[in-house]
Protein backbone atom coordinates (compact mmCIF):
# COMPACT_ATOMS: atom_id res chain seq x y z
CA UNK A 1 0.00 0.00 0.00
CA UNK A 2 1.44 3.47 -1.08
CA UNK A 3 2.27 6.37 1.63
CA UNK A 4 -0.82 8.57 -0.18
CA UNK A 5 -3.42 5.09 0.06
CA UNK A 6 -2.58 5.08 4.04
CA UNK A 7 -3.06 8.35 4.56
CA UNK A 8 -6.34 8.31 2.90
CA UNK A 9 -7.36 4.92 4.47
CA UNK A 10 -6.37 7.01 7.59
CA UNK A 11 -8.57 9.87 6.80
CA UNK A 12 -11.70 7.27 6.36
CA UNK A 13 -11.12 5.53 9.34
CA UNK A 14 -10.35 8.62 11.56
CA UNK A 15 -13.48 9.93 10.58
CA UNK A 16 -16.00 7.09 12.24
CA UNK A 17 -14.09 5.88 15.20
CA UNK A 18 -15.73 8.01 17.88
CA UNK A 19 -19.03 6.58 17.18
CA UNK A 20 -20.28 4.92 20.91
CA UNK A 21 -23.70 5.54 22.26
CA UNK A 22 -25.80 4.17 25.53
CA UNK A 23 -28.34 1.27 24.86
CA UNK A 24 -28.01 -2.10 23.77
CA UNK A 25 -26.87 -3.18 20.20
CA UNK A 26 -27.82 -7.09 20.51
CA UNK A 27 -31.56 -6.92 19.14
CA UNK A 28 -31.08 -4.17 17.00
CA UNK A 29 -31.37 -5.00 12.98
CA UNK A 30 -28.66 -3.01 10.82
CA UNK A 31 -30.21 0.09 9.80
CA UNK A 32 -31.41 0.24 13.41
CA UNK A 33 -27.82 0.36 14.57
CA UNK A 34 -26.56 2.32 11.96
CA UNK A 35 -28.66 5.01 13.08
CA UNK A 36 -28.11 4.72 16.61
CA UNK A 37 -24.18 5.31 15.83
CA UNK A 38 -25.11 8.18 14.07
CA UNK A 39 -26.73 9.77 16.26
CA UNK A 40 -24.79 9.13 19.23
CA UNK A 41 -21.98 10.28 17.05
CA UNK A 42 -23.84 13.53 16.63
CA UNK A 43 -23.28 14.58 20.27
CA UNK A 44 -19.55 13.88 20.05
CA UNK A 45 -17.49 17.78 19.26
CA UNK A 46 -13.56 15.73 20.14
CA UNK A 47 -12.00 12.84 21.50
CA UNK A 48 -9.17 10.95 21.98
CA UNK A 49 -8.03 7.40 22.39
CA UNK A 50 -4.95 5.12 22.11
CA UNK A 51 -4.78 2.69 18.84
CA UNK A 52 -3.36 0.08 17.49
CA UNK A 53 -3.18 -0.16 13.68
CA UNK A 54 -3.28 -3.63 11.65
CA UNK A 55 -2.79 -3.39 7.95
CA UNK A 56 -3.07 -7.13 5.80
CA UNK A 57 -2.06 -7.22 2.60
CA UNK A 58 -4.50 -8.84 0.32
CA UNK A 59 -1.94 -9.64 -2.34
CA UNK A 60 1.06 -9.43 -0.85
CA UNK A 61 0.21 -11.34 2.15
CA UNK A 62 2.23 -9.14 4.14
CA UNK A 63 0.84 -7.81 8.42
CA UNK A 64 2.39 -4.74 9.43
CA UNK A 65 1.42 -3.54 12.74
CA UNK A 66 1.56 -0.13 14.52
CA UNK A 67 0.41 1.85 17.42
CA UNK A 68 -0.04 5.28 19.00
CA UNK A 69 -2.60 7.98 20.45
CA UNK A 70 -5.13 9.49 18.34
CA UNK A 71 -6.88 12.86 18.64
CA UNK A 72 -10.09 14.29 16.70
CA UNK A 73 -12.00 17.33 16.96
CA UNK A 74 -14.99 18.32 14.74
CA UNK A 75 -15.23 19.66 12.40
CA UNK A 76 -12.51 17.59 9.89
CA UNK A 77 -9.30 18.49 12.93
CA UNK A 78 -7.57 15.07 13.76
CA UNK A 79 -4.11 14.12 14.68
CA UNK A 80 -2.73 10.80 14.41
CA UNK A 81 0.78 10.46 16.38
CA UNK A 82 2.26 6.66 15.68
CA UNK A 83 5.02 5.87 18.02
CA UNK A 84 6.06 1.90 17.17
CA UNK A 85 7.43 0.84 15.43
CA UNK A 86 8.07 3.90 13.35
CA UNK A 87 7.15 7.48 14.50
CA UNK A 88 5.21 9.62 12.07
CA UNK A 89 2.24 11.91 12.20
CA UNK A 90 -0.82 12.01 10.40
CA UNK A 91 -2.45 15.88 10.85
CA UNK A 92 -5.49 17.07 9.87
CA UNK A 93 -6.20 21.42 10.50
CA UNK A 94 -9.95 21.54 9.12
CA UNK A 95 -8.34 22.11 5.94
CA UNK A 96 -5.12 20.75 4.76
CA UNK A 97 -3.78 16.86 5.76
CA UNK A 98 -0.43 16.53 6.68
CA UNK A 99 1.86 13.10 6.69
CA UNK A 100 5.02 13.80 8.31
CA UNK A 101 7.59 10.90 8.21
CA UNK A 102 10.17 11.69 10.07
CA UNK A 103 13.12 9.29 9.78
CA UNK A 104 12.23 10.00 5.37
CA UNK A 105 12.40 13.76 6.24
CA UNK A 106 9.18 13.97 3.52
CA UNK A 107 5.54 15.35 4.69
CA UNK A 108 2.36 14.94 1.80
CA UNK A 109 0.09 17.85 2.09
CA UNK A 110 -3.67 17.36 0.39
CA UNK A 111 -6.25 19.13 0.89
CA UNK A 112 -9.50 17.87 3.01
CA UNK A 113 -12.18 15.96 0.75
CA UNK A 114 -14.60 18.27 -0.17
CA UNK A 115 -18.95 17.20 0.12
CA UNK A 116 -18.75 16.29 -3.89
CA UNK A 117 -16.42 13.32 -3.71
CA UNK A 118 -18.79 10.86 -2.20
CA UNK A 119 -19.99 9.72 0.96
CA UNK A 120 -16.17 9.30 2.36
CA UNK A 121 -15.99 8.45 6.24
CA UNK A 122 -14.43 12.39 6.24
CA UNK A 123 -17.56 13.26 5.29
CA UNK A 124 -19.19 11.74 8.38
CA UNK A 125 -16.63 13.26 10.76
CA UNK A 126 -17.51 17.31 8.97
CA UNK A 127 -21.24 16.25 9.87
CA UNK A 128 -21.60 16.12 5.81
CA UNK A 129 -22.16 12.38 5.46
CA UNK A 130 -24.93 10.05 6.83
CA UNK A 131 -24.31 6.06 7.85
CA UNK A 132 -27.70 5.23 7.26
CA UNK A 133 -28.72 6.91 3.93
CA UNK A 134 -25.22 7.15 2.47
CA UNK A 135 -24.01 3.13 3.38
CA UNK A 136 -25.84 0.02 3.14
CA UNK A 137 -25.69 -1.94 6.65
CA UNK A 138 -25.72 -5.16 7.49
CA UNK A 139 -24.82 -7.53 10.61
CA UNK A 140 -22.11 -10.29 9.40
CA UNK A 141 -20.29 -12.84 11.60
CA UNK A 142 -17.03 -11.27 13.42
CA UNK A 143 -14.57 -10.52 11.05
CA UNK A 144 -10.90 -12.11 12.26
CA UNK A 145 -9.06 -9.90 14.36
CA UNK A 146 -12.18 -8.13 15.79
CA UNK A 147 -12.42 -7.88 19.27
CA UNK A 148 -13.51 -10.91 20.96
CA UNK A 149 -17.68 -10.63 22.03
CA UNK A 150 -18.51 -7.23 19.67
CA UNK A 151 -21.21 -7.30 17.01
CA UNK A 152 -19.87 -6.47 13.69
CA UNK A 153 -21.78 -3.85 11.43
CA UNK A 154 -20.72 -3.79 7.75
CA UNK A 155 -21.05 -0.41 5.76
CA UNK A 156 -21.26 -0.67 2.21
CA UNK A 157 -20.90 3.06 0.46
CA UNK A 158 -23.53 3.44 -1.99
CA UNK A 159 -21.22 5.42 -4.27
CA UNK A 160 -17.78 3.55 -5.13
CA UNK A 161 -14.93 4.39 -3.19
CA UNK A 162 -10.86 4.92 -4.64
CA UNK A 163 -9.60 3.40 -1.28
CA UNK A 164 -12.10 0.88 -0.02
CA UNK A 165 -14.62 -1.07 -0.92
CA UNK A 166 -16.71 -1.36 2.69
CA UNK A 167 -16.26 -0.86 6.33
CA UNK A 168 -16.93 -3.30 9.68
CA UNK A 169 -17.64 -1.65 12.92
CA UNK A 170 -17.07 -4.07 15.92
CA UNK A 171 -19.83 -2.83 17.91
CA UNK A 172 -19.88 -3.66 22.47
CA UNK A 173 -23.27 -5.36 22.61
CA UNK A 174 -23.71 -3.89 26.08
CA UNK A 175 -22.76 -0.70 25.66
CA UNK A 176 -22.45 0.64 21.97
CA UNK A 177 -18.97 1.05 21.83
CA UNK A 178 -16.93 1.09 18.99
CA UNK A 179 -13.96 -1.48 19.69
CA UNK A 180 -12.91 -1.96 16.72
CA UNK A 181 -12.80 -0.64 12.80
CA UNK A 182 -12.03 -2.24 9.70
CA UNK A 183 -11.30 -1.09 6.00
CA UNK A 184 -11.26 -3.70 3.11
CA UNK A 185 -10.32 -3.03 -0.42
CA UNK A 186 -10.08 -4.56 -3.85
CA UNK A 187 -7.28 -6.17 -3.08
CA UNK A 188 -8.93 -8.08 0.23
CA UNK A 189 -6.10 -6.02 2.52
CA UNK A 190 -7.62 -4.84 5.36
CA UNK A 191 -6.81 -1.50 7.36
CA UNK A 192 -8.13 -2.28 11.02
CA UNK A 193 -7.82 -0.40 14.02
CA UNK A 194 -9.03 -0.79 17.58
CA UNK A 195 -9.07 1.23 20.43
CA UNK A 196 -8.35 1.77 23.94
CA UNK A 197 -8.74 4.53 26.62
CA UNK A 198 -11.45 6.44 25.00
CA UNK A 199 -11.95 10.19 26.24
CA UNK A 200 -15.05 12.01 24.53
CA UNK A 201 -15.36 15.83 24.22
CA UNK A 202 -12.64 16.45 26.50
CA UNK A 203 -12.45 20.18 25.01
CA UNK A 204 -9.23 19.48 22.29
CA UNK A 205 -7.73 22.64 21.54
CA UNK A 206 -7.56 24.03 18.02
CA UNK A 207 -4.14 24.69 18.61
CA UNK A 208 -3.65 20.87 19.30
CA UNK A 209 -4.11 20.23 15.27
CA UNK A 210 -1.39 22.77 14.12
CA UNK A 211 1.00 21.10 11.30
CA UNK A 212 4.21 22.84 10.76
CA UNK A 213 6.31 22.06 8.40
CA UNK A 214 9.65 21.13 9.68
CA UNK A 215 12.96 22.93 8.10
CA UNK A 216 14.66 20.76 5.82
CA UNK A 217 12.02 18.27 4.49
CA UNK A 218 10.96 17.45 1.02
CA UNK A 219 7.04 18.44 0.87
CA UNK A 220 4.81 16.66 -1.79
CA UNK A 221 1.21 18.28 -2.38
CA UNK A 222 -1.33 16.21 -3.85
CA UNK A 223 -4.34 18.02 -5.75
CA UNK A 224 -7.61 17.13 -4.84
CA UNK A 225 -9.49 14.02 -6.54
Amino acid sequence: MSRSRVASVVVGLALIVAATIEGRAADQTAPELAQALQSRYDGIKDFSADFVHTYKGGALKKTLSEKGRVQIKKPGRMRWDYTAPEAKQFVSDGTKVYFYIPAEKQVLVSPVPTETQGPSPALFLAGKARLASEFTPSLIDLPEGMPAGTRALKLVPKSKQPDYDWLVLAVDPATLAIRGLMTVDAQGGTSSFAFTNLKENAGLADKQFEFKIPRGVDVNTAEAR
